[in-house]
């Protein structure tokens, strides 16, 4: 499972979605959803804007949950 932390980011540097929307020019909705955890997808450009605005990495927004039902072999 992948776990989005996006809003408790926001939480953290105090951030409401109107600031993040017009920091990154990305669309209130796009936000909106990935805020909230609706999204279930989210485009690569997207995901950039959002790192270079808030200054963070992808595993900081986005965090792999779970246990593996199949791995590949080891190298």
């Amino acid at each position: 499972m992948i776990i989005n932390k996006l809003s408790e980011i926001m939480g953290r540097k105090r951030l409401k979605i109107s600031d993040v929307v017009d920091g990154t020019g990305l669309a209130r909705n796009t936000v909106t959803e990935l805020y909230h955890g609706r999204a279930k997808r989210i485009d690569l450009e997207t995901l950039d804007k959002l790192c270079l605005y808030l200054n963070v990495s992808v595993g900081e927004i986005f965090e792999h949950e779970g246990e593996r039902k199949k791995s590949l072999p080891a190298d």
